[in-house]
């Protein structure tokens, strides 16, 4: 099986620097880790617990979709508040 997986680095004041969020959308799930590499083997980790899980319970596992990645910017007036 092959996820695709997004990563987001973390910026919230309460969270150590240099950690980065690894969402799999296909799946709803998300974990953390430090750098890329530490949120790879998170979501390493995180998929192989869900998927021992699903098959624990006898559940269905979705198939990977197709993943694409895209940004979308708005002009600095569109966020301030009114």
């Amino acid at each position: 099986m092959n996820y695709g997986i997004l990563f987001e680095r973390i910026d919230e004041k309460d969270f150590p620097s240099g950690h980065y969020y690894a969402h799999v959308p296909a799946l709803g799930l998300t974990t953390h880790g430090l750098g890329i590499e530490g949120a790879r083997e998170a979501a390493r980790d995180l998929l192989r617990q869900w998927v021992a899980e699903k098959r624990a319970h006898h559940e269905a596992i979705p198939a990977p979709t197709e993943f694409f990645f895209s940004t979308l910017e708005l002009p600095d007036d569109a966020v301030q508040s009114a």
